[in-house]
């Protein structure tokens, strides 16, 4: 258990972790703690919301730090398969071709577009964040893992290498699906106990991202991969950030 911990850490952020055997016993449980690397992730970015606030930094540089921030603590994994799959769905190929593009080193220039216009809107939705608001994303963080993770075990994979597939291959499902539901379950929970409001518009947000996922996916490449569920994640931090901000203003 201990070392699915560490393996889970080691993947999906970029925090110190010692060095264990990557075999499939240690790998059984360890997409049960992918949402824990986002529990870190969401008290980390609190805390430094916190101190930018108590620095009196301006909003463009807090908007900024805000939104490099879990890019910086996940070492980028999850917008590389933002990246790779912004490239694919561009495509205007057979579902074959698009699953070699997800696997295509080389950047295009849709990728890059698309890469762009994701961070420049989320510095946007940043720079209109308040403080009530960073809570309630900060769970996002979790619910979106907790989603993302689900998604690997529970539906059909569009290869039989790579990624998801080898954690797949790994898990124990019944077990991690049902870990996953217990997390996503207590991060909308406490997000709904913390403030109603913007709990269900995190809940709303997430929900819709992971249906839409989960139809593109199938429809576009008849499962998903590893790079997929990454896109699925930048995805889904996006549209709960906005969405919370926004009932925070409408409600």
């Amino acid at each position: 258990m201990l070392r699915s911990i560490i393996i889970a850490f080691s993947m999906y952020s970029k925090i110190p972790m010692p060095k264990v055997e990557w075999d499939e016993r240690s790998m059984r449980y360890a997409m049960c703690f992918f949402p824990a690397v986002g529990t870190i992730l969401g008290a980390a970015a609190v805390v430094l919301s916190l101190l930018l606030k108590y620095l009196g930094v301006g909003e463009m540089l807090f908007a900024s730090i805000m939104t490099v921030f879990p890019i910086v603590f996940t070492g980028g994994i999850h917008m590389d398969g933002f990246i790779d799959t912004s490239d694919a769905l561009a495509s205007y190929a057979e579902r074959e071709k698009r699953l070699e593009i997800l696997k295509d080193p080389h950047v295009g220039a849709f990728a890059v577009i698309k890469a762009a216009v994701y961070f420049m809107l989320m510095f946007g939705i940043w720079s209109e964040a308040a403080t009530d608001d960073i809570l309630i994303v900060s769970l996002g963080y979790i619910l979106s893992r907790a989603l993302s993770g689900l998604s690997v075990v529970t539906f059909p994979l569009a290869k039989s290498t790579g990624l998801a597939a080898m954690f797949l291959d790994a898990a124990d499902k019944k077990r991690t699906a049902a870990a996953l539901i217990c997390w996503a379950v207590a991060a909308a929970a406490a997000a709904v106990f913390v403030d109603w409001k913007r709990g269900f518009a995190m809940i709303i947000a997430a929900a819709a991202v992971f249906l839409i996922y989960r139809q593109m996916s199938i429809k576009r490449f008849g499962g998903i991969t590893g790079d997929l569920a990454g896109w699925f994640l930048q995805l889904c931090e996006a549209v709960i950030l906005a969405f919370v901000i926004i009932s925070g203003r409408l409600i």
